[in-house]
């Protein structure tokens, strides 16, 4: 983070949203983090992407960015150090080529995952299974906020390193 030492209030301050918000559990909120409003900021998503590249493992051969949010940051990381971009689907296409994952062949590569916000790592865990099952090796996920607890890697149990640009009590401490 120390290079970028405003990125963690810039996308709070334009991601952080109050009101009522139904959320994915049936919960009501008053407060609702909108990570597509720093995707689709070029300014916000540029400062992400640079941070981002600092993680990236060396030997990444191949950058899996997850359907729908984790493209757009695959795509700028891919753009800024060369390294082919791979989009993942939720599931393979049931027409045309039929591909789970659109781009290179992954068999064989290191694959590092993209995400935008990890909180349970349910998609990441599904692609990392699916990815590994057509012959990719995937060790690390980088993404662009983790909002699991403190001190907790949600996806241990498939043996992935979960690396993020900010976290959300790096968010929290932020807030307006």
């Amino acid at each position: 983070m120390a290079a970028d030492e405003t990125l963690a209030a810039d996308i709070d301050a334009v991601c952080r949203l109050s009101g009522e918000f139904t959320l994915r559990s049936g919960l009501v909120s008053n407060e609702y983090f909108d990570k597509y409003l720093f995707e689709a900021d070029p300014r916000l998503l540029d400062r992400v992407a640079d941070q981002l590249v600092d993680l990236l493992p060396e030997g990444t051969e191949l950058l899996g960015g997850l359907e729908l949010g984790g493209v757009p940051i695959a795509t700028m990381v891919s753009a800024k150090t060369g390294i082919p971009a791979l989009f993942v689907r939720k599931e393979a296409k049931d027409y045309g080529t039929c591909k789970l994952a659109e781009g290179p062949d992954v068999a064989g590569r290191r694959v590092t995952l993209i995400e935008d916000v990890i909180t349970t790592g349910g998609a990441v865990r599904a692609a990392t299974t699916a990815l590994r099952e057509r012959g990719a090796v995937v060790a690390v996920v980088v993404c662009a906020i983790d909002r699991s607890p403190v001190g907790l890697n949600p996806l241990a149990d498939v043996g992935l390193e979960v690396r993020p640009v900010l976290t959300k009590a790096q968010l929290d401490a932020r807030a307006r």
